[in-house]
């Protein structure tokens, strides 16, 4: 494919993209710099101009009318490992093949369910503020008003056992906790996790890691009548959408401390809406959607992604192929 051309609308490490231009053209567009996102027909008019037949993306969308306009794309792929930004059975029709970077951000998601956590056993948050406000006068007040939990000898209870809950797993263990998990789909074999049911979950877990995606299934899986489960000293930890947890409800049980505390990462908008309960609350950790955001992430997808499209262009299969069915081995080849 000598007249190869990719455009890169996705984060991007500097030395995978040197090792792209080696072997192909590319423009080379953050969204995260540029802070734009393509309508369909603007970026079909950018591929077109271009001559672009790789298209990377993290934050755009690609569906079929833009895919119908550009008849000389051949590669789509995505910096996430969801892929409902794509519209991936137009993208197969026409040819077209999907690609996605699965647990990129794993580790980075876990570590950061870890500081949260601690966050909420050691009250940092509250810690911080008490000092920089000058509430601090009584050297030892702070001994009893902020007094923490450890995690050491304390029950997890990790919710969907994918390669973030995993590492959670593994890191809670680590530290010494209990570790529980639940996921009708996942049976890892691992002598120090202990798969249970939901319900059995949320009643013995000291802290409540959810780590599913948004599902018909996961849908309010944590309603009221299933937070009613926890124990009153329990902490709720979500990296998920929070279509996963009925918010009203949580905010409730946070409110008449029927829950110690939760942790958020994830918001029904972004920013959060000033109309959230959960900002009047004093028992709960926010943080601005971060789980993901690491150098090391951004680093982790652009080497998956530039693995694939040199796969691609050298005729063999992409190891993160989304749409197999739009798979030959010449398909690198066709409309170049």
């Amino acid at each position: 494919m000598p007249n190869d051309h990719a455009l890169i609308l996705a984060p991007f490490s500097d030395n995978q993209l040197a090792r792209l231009r080696l072997e192909l053209g590319v423009t080379y567009q953050s969204w995260m710099d540029s802070r734009k996102l393509y309508g369909p027909d603007e970026l079909a008019q950018r591929l077109l101009e271009e001559n672009c037949s790789v298209l990377v993306i993290e934050s755009d969308f690609a569906f079929a009318e833009m895919f119908e306009q550009v008849p000389g794309l051949r590669f789509v792929g995505i910096c996430r490992a969801a892929t409902n930004q794509v519209d991936v059975e137009a993208a197969t029709k026409c040819g077209i093949v999907v690609v996605n970077t699965p647990g990129r951000n794993a580790r980075a998601v876990a570590e950061h369910t870890l500081g949260l956590m601690l966050a909420l056993a050691r009250k940092i948050p509250q810690s911080h503020n008490y000092v920089r406000d000058g509430s601090w006068q009584d050297p030892t007040e702070p001994y009893t008003t902020l007094r923490g939990i450890e995690l050491h000898g304390r029950t997890v209870g990790i919710i969907g056992l994918g390669a973030i809950g995993l590492l959670v797993a593994e890191i809670c263990h680590a530290l010494g906790m209990n570790v529980l998990g639940y996921d009708p789909y996942s049976d890892p074999d691992l002598a120090y996790l202990c798969k249970v049911e939901l319900d059995d979950l949320l009643a013995r877990a000291d802290f409540v890691d959810v780590h599913v995606p948004l599902t018909a299934e996961t849908q309010g899986m944590l309603n009221a009548g299933r937070l009613a489960l926890m124990k009153p000293t329990a902490y709720l930890v979500s990296a998920s959408d929070t279509g996963v947890f009925d918010g009203n409800a949580l905010a409730e049980a946070l409110a008449e401390k029927r829950i110690a505390g939760a942790a958020v990462d994830v918001f029904e908008s972004h920013p959060v809406s000033p109309q959230s309960p959960l900002l009047a609350l004093d028992n709960v950790v926010l943080t601005p959607h971060i789980g993901g955001a690491t150098e090391e992430t951004v680093e982790r997808h652009s080497r998956m992604m530039a693995d694939d499209i040199l796969r691609f262009r050298n005729g063999r299969r992409p190891l993160n192929l989304v749409n197999p069915d739009a798979w030959s081995p010449d398909a690198c080849a066709e409309g170049s």
